[in-house]
């Protein structure tokens, strides 16, 4: 998989990029992540990006050229399957959209910035807007990275063990049982006996109906979505 994140600050990107699963990725060459830098398809001194909205009003605004060839260098280069843009009033991010998207050969991530990108960009080369949640960020390299994150550690192969993301929070609407490890008894708090006994079958049903509990009681909503 190749993701390519068009941005005004490639520094913000470096570290979540560069350590953990993400560069496990990239090292075992299973994933490729290459951060384009917006200011380099400028053609003015002061490699400017943005300019006044049109109509006044408070902000800033992408400007349409440096994204347009930004986007037009990376699609003479390859197919994408899908040109993200990162925004408050995109669709809301989830792990239904994560493994969807872990089934891409290329994406594009445009982060957004100021008061957005010139909405003909949106009109005719984005193909999905997503927000990572309802609420507004400085920039969108922060939800690029977290899209990104949860995309790559789907891959097959990047984790050790597999079978651990089909086992993750939401993978069925669900929220992820608790865990505990060794010490079984630590001043007094005690790991659940069924944890212990070995018994595989129980130990299953045990995970499922703590799943449902703790959906129930944390994200109603969640689990009635199901």
């Amino acid at each position: 998989m190749r993701i390519d994140i068009i941005t005004l600050l490639p520094e913000l990107l470096e570290s979540p990029l560069n350590y953990s699963i993400v560069k496990r990725a990239k090292d075992k060459g299973l994933a490729e992540i290459n951060i384009v830098n917006l200011r380099n398809f400028t053609t003015d001194r002061h490699k400017t990006v943005d300019d006044y909205a049109f109509g006044g009003g408070a902000g800033m605004v992408m400007m349409i050229e440096p994204v347009y060839r930004a986007i037009e260098k990376l699609k003479n280069e390859r197919d994408y399957d899908e040109i993200i843009y990162t925004s408050p009033d995109g669709e809301i991010f989830n792990q239904k959209m994560a493994n969807c998207l872990s089934l891409k050969q290329n994406l594009i991530i445009l982060a957004g910035h100021y008061k957005g990108i010139d909405h003909r960009i949106r009109e005719h080369l984005i193909t999905k807007e997503i927000s990572t949640g309802d609420y507004v960020l400085s920039g969108g390299e922060i939800p690029a990275a977290v899209i990104t994150d949860a995309i790559v550690r789907l891959i097959p192969g990047v984790l050790s063990d597999e079978q651990s993301a089909l086992t993750d929070s939401f993978q069925d609407n669900l929220l992820a049982p608790p865990v505990y490890t060794r010490p079984a008894d630590f001043m007094g708090w005690k790991t659940p006996e069924i944890l212990l006994s070995g018994h595989a079958a129980e130990i299953d049903r045990w995970r499922h109906e703590q799943s449902i509990e703790r959906t129930k009681r944390l994200r109603p909503g969640l689990y009635n979505a199901e």
